[in-house]
């Protein structure tokens, strides 16, 4: 019995193995078909998924800039032009010259006029900036955009920045910018041109009209009148007993 059972298992291996290349092959034709179909449905997901982190990457992008044009990204012209409604176009190497003829131009600082610089070194565009207080007569405070230093991001604008005359005739041809955000560093020699000032040219401060004199748009600081008096005895104190910044502010830097 166990004879019969044994050959009878040999005749049906034997009978089945023609078909089992054909059934292999099947097989494989079904596997191929079934990834077949799944391989289209998984390839848009993917470019999908990669189109977002695309466009998620733009908005962030965007959003950058965004903060960054929020926070102060301008330029000294742009700035200048808004703040005193000055007409003068080129960069600011370009406004000096372009303002000759129709702008009254000195070596004078003034509240409201501009003071440019010629192109020179890393600042090959030049630049321009507004008087926004005169302290003595080597020393103003100035507002501006763009302008580099320790701290300070390119396209911020900073208002109350002191500029220091270093020239050897007082004529604010070489100048000193403070450094950073403190009052006590001043960074190194630029050229100047000099002041632009916000009237017609061939006018004089004191022969200009109030309608002929273009105010700058920002609030000047307010100062109560000072008596005859007082200034008087400005004039007359000794010349130790002036404050220490304007001392430093009339001394030559070591060159």
């Amino acid at each position: 019995m166990r004879l019969k059972l044994a050959k009878l298992t040999l005749c049906l291996m034997l009978a089945a193995s023609p078909f089992a290349p054909e059934a292999a092959a099947s097989r494989g034709d079904a596997r191929s078909d079934v990834r077949s179909s799944a391989s289209p449905s998984r390839a848009p997901a993917a470019q999908a998924q990669r189109q977002g982190v695309r466009q998620a990457g733009a908005r962030s992008s965007a959003a950058r800039q965004t903060r960054a044009g929020n926070t102060g990204g301008m330029t000294c012209v742009p700035y200048a032009r808004s703040v005193t409604g000055m007409d003068i176009s080129g960069n600011g190497r370009d406004w000096w010259h372009n303002a000759a003829g129709r702008y009254a131009r000195g070596q004078r600082p003034q509240v409201g006029s501009v003071l440019a610089w010629p192109g020179s070194g890393s600042m090959s565009s030049g630049h321009v900036a507004v008087v926004s207080r005169v302290l003595n007569a080597r020393l103003i405070e100035i507002d501006h955009a763009n302008w580099g230093g320790p701290g300070i991001r390119r396209g911020t604008v900073m208002r109350n920045v002191k500029v220091m005359d270093v020239s050897d005739d007082n004529s604010w041809t070489r100048v000193r910018v403070q450094v950073g955000w403190t009052a006590e560093n001043f960074g190194r020699e630029y050229p100047t041109y000099g002041f632009i000032h916000n009237r017609p040219a061939n006018t004089g401060l004191a022969d200009a009209s109030d309608e002929m004199i273009r105010p700058v748009s920002y609030t000047r600081r307010s100062a109560a009148p000072r008596s005859r008096s007082a200034q008087r005895s400005t004039a007359q104190r000794p010349a130790q007993q002036r404050p220490a910044a304007i001392r430093v502010a009339q001394a030559r830097p070591a060159r």
